[in-house]
């Protein structure tokens, strides 16, 4: 591993487990909130070299792929480029991974088309926003709420944007004109208007996916070059691993070098990208109300219209970035910090509002490239970010030849290995009931984002407290009842455990003394002690004893806070079980200071 990965990884420790905070100002923190700090002061030759060719990879991959995602926002081409290059300067300073590069993605595409109308004022705005909220995030060290987004809602989710977003390209495609934009009518319309395919563009388009297919696979089974390698043979392996890196610059390319000649010929058969407004971006406040033929569209009605997006948009942001962040770190054995990741994606979206981005994110697809061109730091994204600026500024002319079939090749291609067709079987394999977050995710998705995750979420949810409410208990029966709660005990559980004691010890005839086995209990609320409280009134009355085993030092803090009458406990549950069954030799302990062991004393005095 080389040792600027070492240093981010040791520069970046995670919440749990830190120390305390230091100074502000103290030079650690400074590092933990500017993490060029670590990596840039070892800084070599070969890394440069390293980081030189991973940076010219993804932009090359990169440039298209903006054209391309442009179209998914619905917004002009050039918006995906104005998005593709400000993640590349700011992750340089305050990125925590050494493979993760910031831009346009598909998925963010997808939602931006859905909450700005195909207004390049809303996206810009909604870039801006999104940023502020990310920024906050971060500061409040938000990021643990991303946890409560299970696995399956995000399978469910993108796997549901990979249909939305293949199948929206199948217009561009087949060269079909005036199809709407909604996912429904989408395929009725396709289907209902496919006698109107231009064959020019279907054979095109079919014939960069064929293209761009055969070089992923090559990519997948050439391995990568190495300096012991004979000097021809590094060389061939260097093209191709360069051809076959490159594919989507090169069929591209490609596409338009043919829509040009046939432009020369004067016959054009395919549909064209178009002019594409030329030069850098300017650099502006976003906008903070739009004029149209209406009338001004003020702040206020903007951010009603963008409604769920404001946090639909930051939240899928973020755990794009930080879920591709985490792959990345854990493949190539380095930290990240996740408040930090938030802080750097928040601020690329604030200052990405100010040349016009849309929303961006981290690219698993462009990440992967990174990785495996051999990126040594974050400078890669230097490389990155001064390609697309120098496209903009000298290419902008040329993109006009681009098929829009050729670009919607790109994104099919782009999107297919989001749609996740192994999850069902394995979901299956290990806990069935997650199929439900995910269909209900999957299905509501094509209806609208927002409803699709919220829902999925919510079943995840109300799986999670159905676990906490109704625990798995172990029993153990005979002349002791002994029960064990499998996981810890919290106050929606309590019924449930009443019901279970009762039932099967005071019900039975004659009654019968009980052992609750705590070990994996540590910690209890107060509704749980109330319900203690009453079960051992309850075996009082009958003439009958509820003890307790294995009971934690926090458990036993709240117990005697509470100060309940006639609880017992023991060490072990053979000397609870002979015990209660008036053997000799056992002796309970009652829940009071003074009859507390020394050794639990002493820890609950800590």
């Amino acid at each position: 591993m080389p040792s600027s990965v070492k240093a981010l990884g040791q520069a970046r420790p995670s919440g749990a487990g830190m120390a305390p905070q230091a100074c502000c100002c103290s030079p650690a923190a400074v590092q933990r909130r500017l993490p060029i700090l670590a990596w840039l002061p070892d800084y070599s030759m070969q890394w440069l070299k390293m980081d030189f060719i991973a940076g010219l990879s993804v932009g090359l991959t990169v440039i298209p792929q903006a054209l391309a995602y442009a179209e998914v926002a619905g917004l002009p081409p050039q918006y995906g480029l104005y998005s593709a290059f400000m993640g590349c300067f700011v992750y340089f300073f305050l990125g925590t991974s050494k493979d993760v590069t910031l831009g346009p993605t598909a998925i963010m595409s997808l939602l931006v088309s859905f909450y700005t109308f195909h207004e390049p004022a809303y996206a810009v705005l909604l870039a801006f926003l999104s940023g502020c909220i990310q920024l906050a995030m971060g500061f409040l060290r938000l990021g643990f709420l991303l946890d409560f987004i299970s696995c399956p809602v995000i399978k469910g989710f993108t796997s549901a944007a990979a249909v939305t977003i293949g199948f929206g390209q199948i217009k561009n495609l087949l060269g079909l004109q005036n199809i709407p934009r909604q996912f429904f009518l989408q395929v009725y319309h396709t289907f209902r208007n496919i006698g109107e395919t231009r064959v020019g563009d279907a054979v095109l388009g079919l014939v960069c996916v064929v293209l761009l297919l055969v070089l992923k696979l090559m990519r997948d089974h050439v391995p990568p070059v190495h300096p012991e390698m004979p000097p021809g043979v590094r060389l061939s392996h260097g093209l191709v691993w360069t051809a076959t890196t490159a594919r989507n610059a090169l069929v591209v390319s490609f596409a338009a070098l043919v829509a040009y000649s046939f432009e020369v010929t004067g016959y054009q058969p395919f549909v064209l990208t178009g002019e594409i407004a030329e030069g850098l971006p300017p650099v502006r406040t976003p906008p903070f109300s739009v004029t149209t033929a209406n009338g001004t569209v003020s702040f206020t009605e903007m951010v009603q219209d963008m409604g769920a997006g404001l946090a639909v948009v930051p939240l899928m942001g973020l755990l794009e970035s930080i879920a591709v962040a985490k792959s990345f770190a854990s493949q190539n054995n380095y930290r990240i910090d996740a408040n930090q990741e938030l802080l750097a994606i928040g601020l690329t979206n604030m200052l990405g509002s100010l040349v016009s981005s849309y929303p961006v994110t981290g690219s698993f697809g462009r990440t992967a490239v990174n990785a495996q061109s051999g990126v040594c730091t974050p400078a890669g994204g230097l490389v990155t970010g001064v390609l697309v600026l120098l496209s903009l500024d000298y290419l902008t002319s040329l993109f006009y030849y681009i098929p829009k079939s050729a670009l919607a090749a790109v994104i099919i291609m782009a999107v297919a290995p989001l749609f996740d067709t192994k999850i069902i079987g394995t979901l299956w394999r290990v806990k069935r009931l997650d199929l439900l977050p995910l269909c209900v995710t999957f299905l509501l998705c094509f209806w609208e984002v927002q409803y699709g995750i919220l829902a999925g979420t919510l079943v995840s949810v109300l799986i999670l407290l159905h676990s906490v409410a109704r625990p798995k208990m172990q029993m153990s029966e005979g002349p002791v009842l002994v029960l064990q709660p499998a996981s810890g005990l919290h106050f929606p559980a309590v019924e449930a455990l009443r019901e279970a004691i009762l039932s099967r010890a005071l019900e039975a005839s004659p009654p019968r003394c009980a052992v609750l086995e705590c070990t994996h209990i540590c910690s209890i609320d107060y509704t749980v002690v109330l319900g203690l409280g009453e079960l051992l009134e309850d075996f009082h009355k009958q003439g009958v004893t509820l003890a307790f085993v294995g009971l934690q030092v926090p458990v036993l803090r709240v117990l005697l806070s509470a100060d309940l009458k006639g609880v017992q406990y023991f060490s072990t549950l053979e000397e609870a079980e002979k015990h209660l069954k008036q053997e000799p030799g056992s002796q309970p302990y009652n829940i009071s200071e003074d009859s507390v062991p020394e050794h639990k004393v002493a820890l609950l005095k800590a």
